[in-house]
Order: structure tokens, then C-alpha cells, then sequence
């Protein structure tokens, strides 16, 4: 039986698999229907009770999805604390919470989540790996974007304390943390408009904050495509070439080619 469980659930490719991963994609699709629904105030006042029925239909039954998973798995405690075993759990609670707890009603959003699942049903979660590469790309990047960063705070609170002198408090600039405030919306060039300034000066240096802020953006942009390059030529330079059909695609791990099995040298 708990055999038979594991090839429905975890294989795909008999029928019985795919007709779960159906059912699984149309109950997880109508779980995010339903949580959209009810944040909409006129539709949940009105449609509370299917709503609700709806939710605890679709909870009830991830719920027993994810004891069989736990109970056909190989390693139960691998599934459970990997990234989809989190993910399958995460998807469950908020409803059991919000039951129990009115007052934490904001925390059923959190079944949002479940969009996540749809990773396992479509074979996607094999992409999460590529994500390492950006990953260790941002991590090698570290040090230089705190500098960039450390930078832009000083940049941001000389600008601001420009704009509030300017400005003589007026017009907004009523303190010299507003003023901070402004010049970050204005360097990242997102302009809320809630604080404009007035004078030729504050105008002018509005303007160059403006332009500076599209050169500014691309800096740590620049610094992570840079370390991808370096992080994706030292994989290349750490894979295994098969010396006979000079097969460059193998792990530093592998022992024979995977196209002509030839023995791969160290």
C-alpha cells in the first residue's frame, strides 16, 4: 500500500500519477481563486458561506495529501523539512489558524503560497538549481554592494540635508529626515510626489538627483552580471571534457562520459 501510494503521489508518469497531479493543479488553482474572492470586501460579505465551505473542502484535502506524502515517503523527515515539505505545510495552517484565532484573519493570506506547489506538478523545481548560480553570484557580490550601499546612505543624507537647507523647512521639507526621505523616492526615481520642492536651486538639484539615480541603478546590477560570469566560467573550467568525443557537459563528480562512457581523467 505505501508503495502504491508513492507512485500515485511522487511519480508522474503512470495514469493514476498524472490523474492526481490533475486533480492536485485544479485544487490548487481554485484555492487562489477563493483566496482572491475573499479579499474582495463586496464578494466575501455576500459569498461568505461558500467561501468558507470552499476553503475548508481544499484544506481538508491538502491535509490528507500531505500525511501521505509524510507516510509514503522514503524519508519522511527529508520531505517534511525540504523546500516543497515547508511549502506543502505552510499551505495548510493558515486555515487552521485563522479558526482558531479570529484576530489572526490577516495571516490566512499566506495560502497564496499553494501558487508555489504548481513548481512540483509542472517539473519546475529542477530550475530552483539554476537560481544557485545567482545565488553564489550575489554572495561573491556582497562585500562590494554593502561598500555601494554604505555609499548611497551617505550620498542620500548629504542630498537631504542640501534640500532641507534650501528649502528653509518649507514646502514639505519640514525636517531634515523628510528631506532624507524625498531624496531616496527621488534618487531611485520613483517621484510619490507628496513632496516637491519649489526653488530654482531645489528644482536643480532635483534634476540632478533624477539623472544621477539611473546611473546609480545599474551599478549593482553591473557588479552581480559580472560575478555570473566569473561564477558560470569557474563551473565550466571545474567540469569534466571527455578526452575522446571532447564532451565538455560533465560534473566534477562523473567517472565515465555520458555520451561514449569513455573514462573521464581527473
Amino acid at each position: 500500500m505505501k508503495q502504491k501510494i508513492h507512485r500515485i503521489i511522487f511519480e508522474s508518469g503512470t495514469f493514476y500519477g498524472r490523474l492526481f497531479d490533475a486533480v492536485l493543479l485544479i485544487l490548487i488553482v481554485m484555492s487562489i481563486i477563493v483566496v482572491m474572492l475573499e479579499s474582495v470586501h463586496r464578494i466575501n460579505i455576500r459569498y461568505a458561506n461558500i467561501l468558507s465551505s470552499a476553503e475548508w473542502l481544499i484544506t481538508i484535502l491538502f491535509t490528507f495529501e500531505y500525511i501521505a506524502r509524510i507516510y509514503s515517503a522514503p524519508k519522511p523527515l527529508k520531505y517534511i523539512f525540504s523546500f516543497l515539505g515547508l511549502i506543502d505545510l505552510i499551505a495548510i495552517i493558515p486555515t487552521y489558524i485563522a479558526s482558531s484565532m479570529p484576530e489572526a484573519q490577516s495571516f490566512i493570506a499566506l495560502r497564496a503560497i499553494r501558487l508555489l506547489r504548481i513548481f512540483r506538478l509542472l517539473k519546475l523545481y529542477h530550475l530552483l538549481r539554476a537560481g544557485n548560480l545567482l545565488l553564489l553570484a550575489i554572495s561573491r557580490s556582497a562585500r562590494k554592494i554593502s561598500i555601494f550601499m554604505i555609499f548611497i546612505l551617505i550620498l542620500v543624507i548629504m542630498l537631504g540635508s542640501v534640500m532641507y537647507a534650501i528649502e528653509g523647512g518649507n514646502n514639505g521639507f519640514d525636517n531634515i529626515p523628510v528631506s532624507i526621505y524625498w531624496a531616496v523616492i527621488t534618487l531611485t526615481t520613483v517621484g510619490y510626489g507628496d513632496i516637491v520642492p519649489i526653488t530654482s536651486s531645489g528644482k536643480f538639484i532635483a534634476t540632478f538627483i533624477m539623472l544621477l539615480g539611473y546611473s546609480i541603478i545599474a551599478i549593482p546590477t553591473g557588479i552581480v552580471s559580472v560575478e555570473m560570469s566569473h561564477t558560470f566560467k569557474d563551473k565550466q573550467d571545474a567540469a569534466k571534457k571527455c578526452s575522446y568525443c571532447r564532451e565538455p557537459q560533465h560534473t566534477p563528480e562523473a567517472n565515465f562520459c555520458r555520451i561514449c562512457g569513455n573514462i573521464l581523467e581527473k
